[in-house]
């Protein structure tokens, strides 16, 4: 893309706001390298990455990336056998730990099933190095001092060190608290050329001895070293030496470590940086409350609220900006201070940034195209070395336009035709319209002129906007309207300004008459597009109220189905406690009947202490409460009893045959040797009793008691081993009667969500299954049906 077009829309004044958060010099680099792309693959990386940095920053904060100087030199220098000091040193050592930091946060992303479309591809290529990292570390510290720890002869060396200091410190303090104090000019011990010494009074200077190192600039006080310390001092002095020579050696010894692995560090440091500049266009995105747009491949251009990033976020006037989809040229007509040009510029600075990966300033599902070339023609650029007029230089710069334009490009002018005869730079603006439009080239130009109003009426793919002026404060709104061309104030303004009415008819009819039917249009136009507004934010309204009520339905069915979901669970309770209830009484009745039967011999129960048991039986069933059940009412009422029938007789559990009916509802019944009149309510048809057919049955025993419940968890688990639970528990929740089931497997990857879709469309006893409502886990979680 061609660079004057970066310099006239201030792309690089975008880029220095952006640098006010770039803390590496890695990320600098990357941003003063920034220039927008025309590969559709390379900006969708980029603003994919721009996408995960605004997710990471809005959960974690931000990428933990600290302040990191430019290591490039210090590499180049060890590849050529030379020595990095302690300060180097622990620049890479920055490297190296926050190369483990990054590592440890993306896995911890990671861990937390956080997805993202290129994070992880660059984290993959961050090389740890441990060891190194750990042995600079140890040795050098966060300011490049070199640290006792880095080898045991430093340790010793600093040990000796401490202890002649405070030997020495010990002797001259005996010397100036002493007698002598009065030959010093202050009672201190202070250094000279790295040797301790004590300020004597010039008179006095015979008495301590020793080698006098300094004098004060009155010369009225010598710096002393005395001669009982000299010696101290030349012991203390072999140990400094001692410990440079041995800080030289360290020093050259880590950077021999670092040779085998310039490459890893380089490429570490080149990553990091890539993560910093993603950072950058997080924070400047959620300062700037931008989005990442969408790219269209049919070049449909759609910015909601557009708003230009280099003018005042509290004043700026967001605009809808919209071109390529139904018209391909946008003609902006109307007065000057109006907003056209700003207009132009947040176009294509939007598109540059897009198309350089950075966040746009627009509201959400807005898209951007993608154009090889964008072209603009704004501002007075005469030249007096080149004695241009304005006219000759716009001319300039529109032949060198129309030469290069294509079907994939995008121009914008800016008064297009200015600076001549208004009726030539009419004509010739409308010609150059007409060439870009038949090279399918996407337009938007501003102009003064009245005749490219109808232009814009009369081409195809052409359409006519202005910017927005309010009569009423004689100030224009800066708000862009699509469809209404411009249209001179001149007469309102005149009139509210004080000029006489007649004056102003009079004004009328000298204008041309085709002039002021087109103001007249305008009028009625600007009126139209007012009325339409007014509807259509009242339809916004009912729309978000339906918006509303449906996420209130929503959240509601999940209430449901939770709700519903307990009472089942609490009913299949209390159902499971009445059977075990019903079992220990029967088993009490049998124990009973037992007894009666051992009871003094007796070896058969008789017939009338049979059937009393059966009812003690009988009565534990619960009455069921038919006049609140239709659908029980209409099945017992479709029972029919006739003679010769055989029945259940319910309160007795024996079967009987129907003798006669004795009286409304009642019927003589057949129960064994007895004969007994029974209300026809105990009485259920009963089939016939078939002839027992021997055979050989395998009890079989549950192996496991428990209920089965009516959700299964699967997350953590690999995928062969899910989809085995899987197979068992769907074959338990069909013979435990469940209508539906919940399978919970977890976002992760997506493998075992799909493995086990697989698994049900091919499960016979499967009737649908879909995705659990989103205040149920969404696609982390499948709701299976049953036939």
């Amino acid at each position: 893309m061609n660079k004057k077009i970066l310099s006239v829309l201030a792309f690089d004044q975008v880029k220095q706001n952006i640098a006010q958060y770039i803390v590496t010099a890695q990320g600098k680099e990357a941003l003063e390298k920034l220039v927008p792309s025309s590969d559709a693959s390379v900006i969708t990386a980029w603003l994919s990455e721009t996408q995960d940095a605004l997710k990471v920053h809005r959960l974690r904060g931000g990428i933990p990336v600290p302040k990191i100087e430019n290591i490039r030199p210090q590499m180049k220098r060890i590849e050529i056998g030379a020595d990095l000091n302690g300060i180097e040193l622990a620049q890479v050592a920055r490297v190296l730990s926050t190369t483990q930091e990054l590592k440890r946060f993306f896995d911890d992303l990671s861990d937390s099933e956080i997805e993202f479309a290129r994070l992880y591809h660059w984290e993959e290529q961050l090389i740890s190095l441990p060891a190194l990292s750990r042995r600079l570390k140890e040795a050098i510290d966060e300011d490049g001092r070199v640290t006792d720890d880095a080898s045991p002869a430093l340790r010793g060396i600093r040990q000796s060190i401490r202890r002649s200091e405070q030997t020495i410190r010990e002797t001259l303090d005996n010397i100036v608290r002493g007698g002598n104090a009065k030959y010093l000019s202050d009672t201190i011990v202070t250094i000279r050329n790295d040797r301790y010494v004590i300020p004597v009074k010039q008179e006095y200077r015979g008495v301590f001895g020793g080698v006098v190192h300094d004098q004060s600039s009155s010369g009225q006080t010598l710096f002393i070293e005395p001669k009982q310390v000299v010696e101290q001092n030349n012991r203390l002095r072999q140990h400094q030496i001692a410990e440079r020579d041995e800080i030289t050696r360290i020093l050259a010894e880590l950077s021999a470590e670092l040779v085998p692995y310039q490459k890893e560090i380089l490429h570490n440091a080149y990553v990091i940086g890539q993560f910093d500049f993603m950072n950058a266009k997080a924070r400047f995105g959620k300062e700037m409350k931008a989005i990442v747009p969408t790219i269209d491949s049919e070049n449909h251009v759609v910015f909601k609220q557009a708003r230009h990033p280099l003018i005042d976020q509290e004043k700026v006037v967001p605009n809808d900006i919209q071109i390529g989809q139904d018209y391909q040229a946008v003609v902006i007509t109307g007065p000057n201070t109006g907003g056209k040009t700003i207009t132009l510029k947040t176009l294509g600075l939007l598109q540059i940034m897009g198309q350089a990966g950075l966040p746009i300033l627009a509201e959400e599902d807005s898209q951007m195209g993608i154009f090889t070339e964008i072209f603009a023609d704004i501002g007075d650029e005469q030249s007096i070395e080149q004695s241009l007029s304005t006219f000759s230089s716009h001319m300039t710069t529109i032949v060198d336009v129309l030469d290069k334009v294509d079907s994939h490009s995008l121009v914008l002018f800016d008064e297009l035709g200015a600076g001549t005869d208004p009726q030539e730079g009419a004509a010739l603006a409308i010609a150059i319209l007409d060439d870009l439009g038949a090279k399918s080239a996407y337009v938007m130009a501003t102009t003064h002129y009245p005749e490219l109003k109808v232009y814009g009426y009369n081409r195809a793919n052409t359409i006519n906007a202005s910017m927005e002026f309010d009569v009423d404060t004689l100030s224009p709104t800066y708000r862009l309207l699509i469809g209404v061309p411009g249209r001179s104030n001149a007469f309102e303004i005149s009139k509210r300004l004080g000029l006489p009415t007649g004056i102003i008819d009079q004004a009328k009819q000298i204008m041309d008459g085709e002039s002021q039917d087109l103001n007249e249009m305008i009028a009625d136009l600007e009126n139209r597009r007012k009325m339409t507004e007014t509807e259509y934010l009242e339809i916004r309204h009912y729309v978000k109220e339906a918006q509303d009520l449906h996420k209130e339905l929503q959240n509601a069915y999940g209430y449901f189905f939770e709700e519903r979901e307990k009472e089942l669970a609490k009913a299949r309770k209390e159902a499971n406690q009445i059977v075990e209830d019903a079992k220990e009484e029967s088993e009490k009745i049998i124990a009973d009947i037992r007894k009666m039967q051992l009871a003094g011999g007796q070896t058969k129960v008789k017939e009338h202490e049979l059937i009393d048991a059966r009812t003690k039986l009988s009565g534990l069933q619960q009455e069921e409460q038919l006049q609140k059940n239709k659908v029980l009412q209409k099945a017992k009422a479709a029972k029919t009893l006739k003679t010769g029938d055989e029945v259940l007789v319910t309160s007795y559990g024996q079967r009987g045959v129907l003798l006669k009916p004795v009286g409304k509802d009642q019927w003589q019944v057949q129960i064994g040797i007895l004969k007994m009149t029974l209300p026809a309510a105990d009485l259920q048809p009963a089939a016939p009793v078939k002839e027992p057919v021997q055979r050989v049955v395998n009890t079989v025993r549950s192996a496991d008691s428990n209920p089965v419940i009516n959700q299964l968890d699967l997350r953590g688990k690999r995928y062969e081993e899910a989809l085995a639970e899987v197979d068992q528990y769907l074959d338990a929740a069909i013979l435990s009667n469940y209508p539906q089931v919940t399978i919970v497997h977890g976002k992760g990857t997506g493998a075992l969500r799909q493995g086990i879709t697989e698994y049900l469309k091919n499960h016979r006893s499967v009737k649908s299954f879909e995705f659990a409502p989103s205040n149920q886990g969404g696609n982390g979680a499948t709701i299976v049906k049953f036939k």
